[in-house]
């Protein structure tokens, strides 16, 4: 999770089903085990451990078993901490929020299912770009449909505007036709 000083998550990805409610719980506990001062990288509790990376105003934090290796969770950290900067101009929580979705692919680059993918920092910019092409494509399609279809609705919109003033064309000329067949038709019975 990206977090604030105050524990509260920015973009979180969970890799283990775990509820929203017990992530927050974790998330929002965290800062309250800081020993401000002391320059470890972690923290554990009885039941987790929390992998951290201070980040200006924010907290890039890992949270795992305490039997995890702390070796393999120090260096996936310290991925999940590069790959921010890939997307987000700013370490600041308005630019987090911006991008979440890029850093959501990102991180599930580098862990799957719970454990670490063996990846780098240029791979999963690879990895995240490929997604991004296909996303362009599917966008390009989906646009070329919806201008198709609109293209579409305005020539049937044309048609019916037409058929509407030829209906309407008809309309008054037969009223002018029955007018006129009339009126020499009273002109008949009038003029001997």
């Amino acid at each position: 999770a990206v977090c604030t000083k105050a524990g509260k998550a920015i973009v979180s990805r969970q890799f283990v089903e775990m509820t929203r409610t017990r992530i927050e719980g974790l998330l929002a506990a965290f800062p309250k085990l800081m020993n401000t001062g002391k320059q470890h990288t972690f923290v554990e509790t009885e039941s987790v451990r929390y992998v951290y990376q201070p980040m200006e105003k924010l907290y890039m934090v890992l949270i795992t078993t305490k039997n995890s290796n702390i070796l393999e969770d120090l260096e996936t950290l310290r991925l999940f901490s590069r790959v921010i900067p890939e997307y987000c101009r700013a370490l600041e929580e308005n630019e987090i929020s911006e991008h979440c979705f890029d850093l959501i692919f990102a991180f599930d680059e580098i862990v799957a299912l719970g454990y670490r993918e063996n990846v780098n920092l240029a791979q999963i910019r690879t990895f995240t770009e490929m997604d991004s092409h296909e996303e362009k494509v599917f966008r390009a399609v989906r646009e070329t449909q919806e201008r198709e279809a609109k293209a579409e609705m305005r020539r049937k919109a044309k048609e019916l505007q037409q058929a509407r003033r030829d209906a309407e064309r008809q309309a008054s000329q037969s009223v002018g036709i029955t007018g006129m067949s009339h009126h020499a038709q009273l002109l008949l019975y009038f003029n001997p």
